[in-house]
């Protein structure tokens, strides 16, 4: 007679320094797009819930809620944002069953050769602060996941291993690419039979546990990101104003995009209002990936120079305002 497949559920943060690659590892488990994806730091601002269903390497059901958190690193004292960000990254820790702790393997190879760029010391600087936040509340079961190694020689990548062996913290380490999938199915596997025998939390067609009016948001966050890199890093917050189910199954959306000064409203809407254009047409392409049904996006520019200290932004968003 056969064994009756069990069920498992629980949850994992997954932290890192800035821009290791954690939101593309949690796409990457789900199988589909729940957390915004740029080559800036500090683009994920709170913690985001990706529902994976996975499989134990005995062939059970694992739920695993991955909770992509902010990237942990020493935020200025007067940086409101930055440290709640840093907060919701612990507190995703403390409230999880098993961590991943995502390095950029690549950055530290650099630095510890002495070619990295001050990006690759922050990098670096970061992790530690991981290391030694993980000791001092001697946290179980964390995995470590080495990302990127498609750009890395494989010795290299041993000695990396050794290296972070020392240190006495991880359950277990993985060789991984986030973005070519190389190693997650293994890891996958180990997170899934990592988790506590339990019913599943969240149906099992549900991708995410985050409000819907707050994911059209970061879309549409992203996009900015992607678009205004250069002139207007993190000088930007999007808000959804309406969200309007229409009798022909057709959604509008009306977004407010708040930048901090007048001179940055012209960036935003561009020559002719060309750039608020094609970053409106990339994001409503998303959402209606994301929704698959059609979407109707109203994109609006306003000036709001304390967004940053605007409490509803931070519980509209999970964040602890006073920390």
């Amino acid at each position: 007679m056969n064994n009756p497949i069990k069920t498992r559920a629980g949850f994992v943060a997954v932290i890192g320094a800035p821009n290791a690659g954690k939101s593309t590892l949690t796409n990457a488990l789900v199988g589909e797009k729940v957390s915004i994806v740029t080559h800036k730091v500090q683009t994920t601002r709170f913690q985001v819930r990706g529902i994976a269903m996975l499989e134990t390497t005995e062939g059970d059901e694992a739920q695993v809620v991955l909770v992509d958190t902010p990237g942990i690193f020493a935020p200025k004292e007067t940086d409101r944002l930055a440290k709640s960000m840093v907060h919701a990254a612990w507190t995703g820790v403390g409230d999880s069953d098993a961590i991943v702790h995502v390095v950029d393997a690549p950055a530290h190879h650099r630095y510890k050769n002495g070619e990295g760029s001050a990006q690759d010391r922050l990098c670096v600087e970061d992790t530690q602060r991981v290391v030694a936040g993980l000791k001092l509340r001697q946290q179980k079961k964390v995995f470590l996941a080495l990302n990127k190694i498609d750009e890395m020689p494989h010795d290299l990548l041993l000695e990396q291993i050794a290296e972070f062996s020392k240190l006495e913290v991880f359950t277990e380490i993985f060789m991984i690419s986030a973005l070519n999938l190389d190693g997650v199915d293994a890891l996958s596997k180990m997170l899934a039979g990592s988790m506590p025998q339990s019913p599943f939390l969240y149906p099992a067609d549900q991708a995410a546990d985050i409000p819907s009016r707050l994911m059209a948001a970061e879309i549409t966050r992203e996009k900015i990101f992607l678009r205004l890199h250069d002139e207007l890093p993190y000088a930007s917050t999007v808000e959804t104003e309406k969200w309007t189910n229409q009798k022909n199954g057709d959604v509008r959306i009306d977004q407010v995009i708040y930048v901090r000064r007048d001179s940055q409203k012209p960036i935003v809407l561009g020559k002719g209002g060309k750039t608020i254009k094609d970053i409106g047409g990339a994001a409503r392409r998303d959402m209606q990936e994301w929704l698959g049904k059609k979407v109707h996006l109203f994109l609006f520019v306003k000036v709001r120079d304390n967004w940053q200290n605007d409490k509803a932004r931070y519980v509209e968003s999970g964040l602890e305002f006073d920390v």
